[in-house]
């Protein structure tokens, strides 16, 4: 069992919370760091909380001073935290504070599309952009051997988009054919949790996350309808409909809906691609081999989250 002070950044989120809850389990210490030292935390009620070897804190990430404190005053020397929009300088002044107020290592939730050499990347690639700049900024301040970048897939919960259309009996989708993996937020969780509280397993500091396979985008609606019991027609979305669906119906900023865009209509001749980024194979088993419990399919996930798509 483990004995480590970890602190978990955004815990209401649920990555953040599935972290906290492996944490725990396998002997941490968890200190929860929140903006909202009163809200709820999913998975985790009250008297578990009570019961548990949890702590709550104030901090927000893009607020230096309180990410110091909240660490200083706590004693956790190991952290999660993910990218916080609102710092102007990629997070580094945040980094220095967790690294000056004494934490020995951070898992840090970054993104698939982070490949290659990070120095590479461009501005106009935008995901990947800020995640890469916040994985240069660590391991400048805490060097490669300071943290693990856990770069997930495509999230099983970003096909609640399709809830109205699900709804209506129609859904448009842009690039049907374009794969997706489908990872459970929970799983991304007990992976950066079982990091947390036993460590890195090996000499691996960037590790890709994905569902147990790959599925068209036009599969996943088709699993969401079968196991919601709707029927639907599945219609292709040209671009000025996919770019009004992105920015206008899910309020994704248009500089971010204009890169995905771009990336669903990159295909590789080899398959196991997603968002015009290749999957090796071995990856798709990584939540089991860092986790040590293999990965939810997407219909299990769905099966327990069906509540999401109900009006």
């Amino acid at each position: 069992m483990s004995s480590r002070k970890v602190i978990i950044f955004g815990p209401t989120g649920a990555v953040g919370s599935a972290a906290a809850r492996t944490a725990e389990e396998l002997g941490a210490k968890v200190v929860l760091a929140m903006r909202n030292t009163e809200k709820p935390i999913p998975g985790i009620d009250p008297e578990r909380e009570k019961q548990g070897s949890f702590q709550r804190v104030h901090a927000d990430l893009s607020k230096p001073d309180t990410v110091h404190d909240a660490v200083n005053k706590t004693g956790a020397r190991y952290a999660f935290i993910y990218y916080g929009r609102g710092t102007p300088d990629n997070m580094k002044s945040t980094i220095e504070a967790l690294k000056s107020a004494g934490i020995e290592l951070v898992v840090f939730l970054s993104s698939f599309t982070v490949q290659g050499d990070l120095t590479a990347i461009q501005p106009s690639e935008i995901i990947p952009y800020i995640h890469a700049q916040v994985e240069i900024n660590l391991g400048e301040i805490f060097g490669s051997d300071g943290f693990v970048a856990v770069r997930p897939g495509s999230f099983a919960s970003n096909t609640v988009q399709y809830k109205a259309g699900l709804e209506s009996g129609k859904v448009k989708i842009y690039m049907p054919d374009a794969k997706v993996d489908c990872i459970v937020p929970d799983d991304i969780g007990r992976v950066c949790g079982t990091i947390l509280a036993k460590g890195p397993q090996d000499e691996q500091r960037a590790i890709y996350l994905f569902g147990p396979k790959l599925l068209s985008q036009a599969d996943s609606v088709r699993i969401l309808a079968k196991l919601l019991g709707k029927n639907c027609e599945i219609e292709t979305a040209d671009e000025e409909d996919a770019y009004k669906m992105f920015v206008e119906e899910l309020g994704v900023p248009a500089p971010v809906a204009k890169y995905m865009m771009k990336q669903l209509g990159k295909t590789s001749p080899k398959g196991g691609c997603v968002f015009g980024y290749l999957v090796n194979e071995e990856d798709l088993s990584n939540v089991q081999k860092y986790s040590g419990k293999r990965a939810t399919t997407f219909e299990e996930w769905v099966e327990k989250n069906n509540q999401i798509f109900v009006s």
